[in-house]
């Protein structure tokens, strides 16, 4: 938190903040691009910008933080062990404890798809300058996290999330870093959602070929 409050003096955004710690891990290692400590580092960096929106996503956010214990808890065992995400998948799929409710697998799908979730917002915050910042929510929502969600997760977001989403320009003034504009944080926006692709991409892939890509919510 303190290393987070001294960025923000200099001048940092949250999405160059991202930038730089994925740039620190990517640089380090390479082949982290899919891995369990980039899948985490993305995650923890999420928090970090759906706080700005405020409490809309309070329930998103406490479910990313309880995946991220999750895993967090499965890798700090044996970090070599469970570097990998197939590593996780196949282990619990070993033990026929993949479905259950609290099983690191389901938490790697649902942490993905929270990664999804604010690609999908983030780039239709840039794409589209004239669309509010509660149908870029709602946009990226349907498209990601709904599919998955029960009908209780998704009318709880449709009346009540909604109507708790500040205005776009404020949203904006807090993930500004000082001294940037709109056009300066969209580029850094743009550069940050380059740089999660693959992470994106490979996941999805993984999930997808351990057959756990379409689990639903418990």
């Amino acid at each position: 938190m303190k290393r987070r409050r001294e960025e923000m003096e200099k001048g940092r955004s949250e999405i160059r903040s991202a930038m730089e710690d994925l740039s620190e891990l990517f640089l380090v290692k390479p082949e982290e691009k899919a891995s369990t400590l980039a899948l985490l580092t993305v995650s923890k960096q999420l928090l970090h910008v759906l706080d700005k929106i405020g409490p809309i996503l309070l329930v998103l956010r406490q479910d990313i933080q309880q995946n991220v214990e999750r895993v967090e808890e499965l890798h700090g065992r044996d970090p070599s062990v469970y570097s990998s995400l197939t590593a996780i998948l196949t282990k619990e799929k070993c033990e026929g404890t993949t479905k259950k409710s609290d099983s690191c697998s389901r938490a790697v799908v649902w942490l993905i798809r929270s990664i999804n979730f604010t690609v999908a917002f983030l780039e239709r915050l840039v794409k589209d300058p004239e669309l509010n910042l509660a149908e870029a929510v709602e946009e990226a929502y349907k498209s990601t996290l709904k599919p998955w969600h029960g009908w209780i997760a998704s009318a709880a977001y449709k009346q009540v999330a909604l109507k708790l989403i500040p205005e776009k320009d404020i949203f904006i003034s807090l993930l500004m870093g000082k001294g940037q504009d709109f056009e300066d944080l969209a580029g850094d926006i743009k550069n940050l959602l380059t740089m999660l692709q693959p992470l994106v991409d490979e996941t999805n892939a993984i999930l997808r070929k351990n057959t756990v890509d379409k689990l639903k919510s418990p």
